[in-house]
């Protein structure tokens, strides 16, 4: 959907650009036969959607019969009488939209309808139903599974004269990206992005961030197998660690937290290279008597509420520490999440430790000074437990 948007936006902009145009080339369609005309009017584009709705991914959509009866239990507004009509006929939402769509094909020629399996399959919630019957193939196109393709298409043709009407269809989309990111080796700004903020408000995608050998083969093998795409993020910094793993064949979840450390007092939430950041600030709280429960979150998106909840629940402390910048980032997500499950839970402010919101610097130095370190966990655990 990104290709499409990108698409759509770009048809955008040439649109605007031509529409002092003096010269147009209109296409009059109908089911047989193909003509064309030239009137002294502005360039234009309508590249209308038939199909708003988006399913999750990997789900089928069903389509309910007209024979069900459609139960309004939306909360309800007077009518105005200026709406009323002498008579009517009842229907449920998708056979308004093909009733719609229908008669200003009829009405207009030039209305044509592409897309995925909205010719003689009737479109994903019927909404094309019977219209491929009645207008031909011309006018109901087809189109292979190439949104990207089809939606230029029908941008071009609607700049054309045309006014085409574009569904985009539901699929399963098993695509994995990974690749490293996270702060380190002096790489400077343009390569020590924190990418997971940057995703994580996109519908339908899956985040995970491997922190050790044995959940990065696993979440590896997760991801592959997944119906979902999914971006896997690794750390620059941790790709030399060294860790035993079993021979036998494993598999991590893609939604499941690891507790790294039971504990008492505060739950501490992390992922990434935090962990190890982390876990060295824990030494140093444990010889101050302080009893932290680490987790890994590992499921960036979406978050692990069941085992984070049930460590809250018992802590009533926590802690964030991310490499993720600060606006926007993980761990104001996780924050949010917290607050809105678990707030009765908390007997102290919910803190959050993360990187701060500058371009990381080249020097070594100053680009510690942006990221976290274990003293500074050190001293909010020390705060949080007072």
């Amino acid at each position: 959907m990104s290709a499409v948007s990108q698409t759509i936006a770009a048809a955008a902009t040439v649109s605007l650009s031509s529409v002092n145009s003096t010269t147009k080339r209109s296409l009059l369609f109908s089911p047989k036969s193909i003509s064309f005309s030239e009137s002294k009017k502005g360039k234009f584009f309508a590249c209308r959607f038939n199909n708003g709705k988006e399913t999750a991914f990997g789900m089928s959509p069903k389509v309910v019969e007209s024979d069900s009866k459609l139960v309004t239990s939306a909360v309800a507004e007077k009518a105005d009488a200026s709406t009323k009509t002498k008579s009517g006929h009842e229907l449920l939402l998708f056979e308004a939209l093909q009733e719609g769509l229908e008669e200003e094909m009829d009405r207009d020629p030039r209305v044509c309808v592409m897309g995925e399996d909205v010719g003689h399959y009737g479109g994903s919630y019927k909404v094309t139903k019977g219209l491929a019957k009645k207008f031909g193939d011309l006018r109901v196109l087809d189109t292979p599974i190439a949104e990207n393709s089809f939606t230029g298409m029908g941008i071009g043709a609607a700049m054309s004269g045309l006014r085409p009407v574009i569904e985009g269809g539901q699929f399963t989309i098993p695509v994995v990206i990974r690749g490293p990111g996270g702060v380190g080796r002096q790489l400077g700004a343009e390569h020590s992005q924190r990418l997971e903020s940057y995703f994580q408000s996109i519908p339908g995608i899956q985040m995970v961030a491997c922190s050790t050998p044995y959940n990065a083969k696993g979440l590896m093998k997760a991801a592959i197998r997944s119906e979902n795409p999914v971006i896997l993020f690794e750390h620059v910094l941790l790709y030399n660690l060294k860790e035993s793993i079993p021979d036998e064949e494993y598999v991590c979840s893609l939604e499941e937290a690891e507790m790294v450390r039971p504990g008492e007092h505060v739950t501490i939430l992390t992922y990434s290279r935090m962990r190890y950041h982390v876990m060295q600030a824990v030494k140093t709280l444990v010889n101050n008597g302080y009893d932290p429960e680490v987790i890994d979150i590992r499921s960036l998106k979406p978050f692990d509420l069941h085992t984070i909840g049930n460590s809250i629940k018992k802590t009533h402390r926590v802690l964030i520490v991310e490499e993720c910048m600060r606006t926007g980032g993980i761990g104001a997500s996780l924050t949010a999440a917290i607050t809105e499950n678990f707030y009765d839970y908390l007997d102290a402010p919910i803190r959050c430790l993360s990187s701060q919101d500058v371009p990381t610097p080249y020097a070594g130095t100053l680009e510690d000074v942006t990221v976290v370190q274990p003293a500074q966990i050190v001293t909010a655990v020390e705060q949080l437990c007072q």
